[in-house]
């Protein structure tokens, strides 16, 4: 498919998904069920703790992401940290608390109307240090060699280029910095009818690459100590409605899975 018309479409998703328009990605909250579900609930089901919905702006959680890669990224007060994909900036205002006053964390997200709702959030909270800039992440304007740690939540899977992600995100991380994402991940090889679908493929699911190709480009763009590690978060449960009626009868949990990407900058 075009690349042009795949940035387009999950553009335009995530624009609804901001207005409150549209449901997308993949939870229950988000994706799929129409019920009224608990926020709170499906917070923790991707890892969170009950003190960090709280600690969150109630309008930056979507209950978006297949993971919590704060959990995993070990932040420690003072460092600088970016966020792939921000969105409202549920993950930034998580990290904001670690790195404290000194620290520093930048969301980045191709979205507008998500970078106005994340910049609204941070206002009304009187964040002084996070801020959030409009652009793709295979372009990311961040300086060279200035972040301590990358986060991203169930969003590089979105990008038509990722090892040109990766490239990015080696260039803006200071040596010995480290990537933390949650993501989806192929562990067999997707169907043309998913790989083609733009529905799928906004859904986080269609343009998940194999975890072994995800190492390969890890490894050329010169990361070391690559780990990815798949997780207990069950897709096919959490999208069960969205699945249903954009692949009947697919049983994408033979096909994908959510991870933890983990690797360092030497």
């Amino acid at each position: 498919m075009d690349r042009e018309k795949i940035r387009g479409h999950i553009r335009k998703r995530y624009a609804k998904v901001a207005k409150r328009e549209t449901a997308s990605c993949c939870t229950t909250s988000s994706c799929c069920n129409s019920a009224e579900t608990d926020l709170s609930a499906v917070t923790q089901k991707l890892g969170y703790s009950e003190q960090d919905f709280y600690d969150a702006p109630y309008e930056s959680n979507m209950g978006l992401g297949c993971g919590n890669p704060v959990a995993i990224a070990s932040l420690k007060e003072g460092e600088t940290v970016l966020d792939l994909g921000s969105g409202g900036g549920f993950d930034c205002f998580i990290a904001r608390k670690k790195v404290g006053e000194m620290g520093r964390v930048i969301g980045v997200d191709m979205t507008s109307d998500m970078i106005n709702l994340a910049r609204k959030n941070a206002g009304k909270s009187g964040y002084n240090n996070v801020e959030f800039r409009l652009g793709e992440i295979e372009h990311l304007p961040v300086a060279d060699n200035s972040v301590d740690a990358i986060i991203s939540n169930c969003v590089v899977n979105l990008s038509v280029d990722k090892e040109q992600v990766f490239r990015e995100t080696y260039r803006v991380l200071k040596t010995g910095g480290r990537l933390s994402l949650s993501d989806v991940v192929a562990i067999a090889k997707l169907p043309d009818s998913i790989k083609q679908d733009l529905d799928m493929v906004a859904s986080c699911i269609g343009g998940a690459e194999h975890v072994d190709t995800i190492k390969e480009m890890l490894n050329r763009v010169g990361y070391s100590d690559i780990k990815i590690t798949l997780n207990k978060i069950t897709l096919k449960e959490n999208n069960k409605d969205a699945i249903e009626s954009l692949a009947p009868g697919t049983s994408v949990d033979n096909y994908v899975a959510s991870a933890i990407i983990e690797a360092i900058k030497n």
